[in-house]
């Protein structure tokens, strides 16, 4: 794979180091421990939205211990109804295996002929089986083919309902009350799927609860902590729960403009102008220990677009004494009317005397 230019770049990986570095993904434990501490009660229902967990259904076990309503697409729809989001489809041909032919009983008594010279050795033992996928796949393609091999229309198939279970998880996480990434801003320049969900959220509801957490300070947090993760203490608490709660506001915001804007509108959809008029708001950067500013790279508007919504502004508020002035003059005119009312209304003094039925 090397000499043929698949793989490059360095092979060996310290998982210690990455992890660090905050370039690996929060395991389904870290993420309920997070979620304990911010305060979130255990009958808390979280929807498990994205691919396939890497360890399948064993690493979510703790996470499942913590909270036991945790489902995903699988649990929450049934058979029929992700058939039915599926679709109708026409059956496909079963792709059967096959594998290569055996040897007839000539074709070994003439390989046993051509072997050589006497005394041969003993016959090999059987050929063990050939597996599909020794043959197929991508361990086919690496070890038998030189070109990757056009996908099959099962495998199309299969890949666009892997799009739809995708869109599914997409809808819910969307909506959802809470949003929290395990993995996002993997470095290769393509928005993922949680930096999608995130600028989504931001872009449609902004009050909406989404954490943006730094992986690089939970490892920090984590590691400090490794010994007593289920009983940490009060400090440990309390600065989870600093970082996440800042992660929700300004500071959150700023550290995804400088990591997802560069990469994708999509993923972090503000500010939605080329242009900044007034002065940035500076953060403290905690990571670098100085001041960034919040539109750090925009450029300033021209001179004649500030004057121009100077004038806009004179204008409008203008317009909005002179519309209090109209309505002033209709509530003054209105209090006339109905004190002229009144007047007539109420008869004198003489028309009663003259009209008293006494008299």
């Amino acid at each position: 794979m090397i000499k043929r230019g698949i793989i490059g770049g360095e092979l060996s990986v310290d998982s210690y180091v990455k992890k660090e570095n905050g370039s690996c993904p929060l395991m389904p434990e870290e993420v309920g421990l997070l979620l304990r501490a911010m305060g979130y009660p255990p009958k808390t229902r979280i929807y498990l939205a994205g691919s396939e967990t890497f360890g399948g259904q064993r690493v979510l076990i703790p996470l499942r211990a913590m909270y036991t309503n945790l489902v995903d697409r699988t649990s929450l729809c049934s058979k029929q109804e992700l058939t039915n989001l599926m679709g109708p489809e026409t059956p496909l041909p079963m792709d059967l295996f096959q594998p290569p032919p055996a040897k007839s009983v000539d074709q070994l008594k003439e390989e046993w002929d051509k072997a050589g010279p006497r005394p041969r050795p003993l016959p090999p033992p059987p050929d063990r089986p050939i597996y599909r996928h020794e043959k197929e796949g991508w361990y086919g393609w690496v070890a038998e083919k030189d070109l990757e091999p056009d996908p099959s229309p099962i495998d199309i198939r299969e890949e666009a309902h892997r799009l739809l279970w995708a869109a599914l998880d997409y809808i819910v996480s969307v909506e959802a009350d809470a949003f929290f990434p395990g993995f996002d801003n993997d470095g290769s320049g393509w928005p993922d799927f949680s930096s999608m969900v995130m600028g989504h959220r931001l872009y449609d509801m902004a009050s909406a609860r989404t954490y943006r957490p730094d992986r690089k300070y939970l490892a920090e947090l984590f590691n400090s902590t490794s010994n007593h993760l289920y009983f940490p203490p009060r400090n440990w608490t309390i600065s989870v729960r600093e970082h996440l709660n800042k992660s929700l506001a300004e500071e959150g915001l700023a550290r995804q403009f400088h990591v997802s804007k560069p990469w994708s509108f999509l993923s972090h959809p503000i500010p939605e102008c080329s242009c900044i008029t007034g002065k940035a708001t500076a953060i403290l950067d905690s990571e670098k220990g100085g001041n960034h500013r919040v539109h750090e790279g925009d450029d300033e508007c021209p001179k004649w677009m500030e004057q121009s919504l100077k004038r806009v502004t004179i204008q409008d508020s203008s317009a909005n004494e002179i519309e209090s002035q109209e309505d002033e003059t209709d509530l003054d005119g209105q209090k006339e009317s109905n004190e002229g009312s009144k007047t007539v209304a109420i008869p004198s003094l003489e028309e009663d005397e003259e009209m008293d039925p006494d008299d």
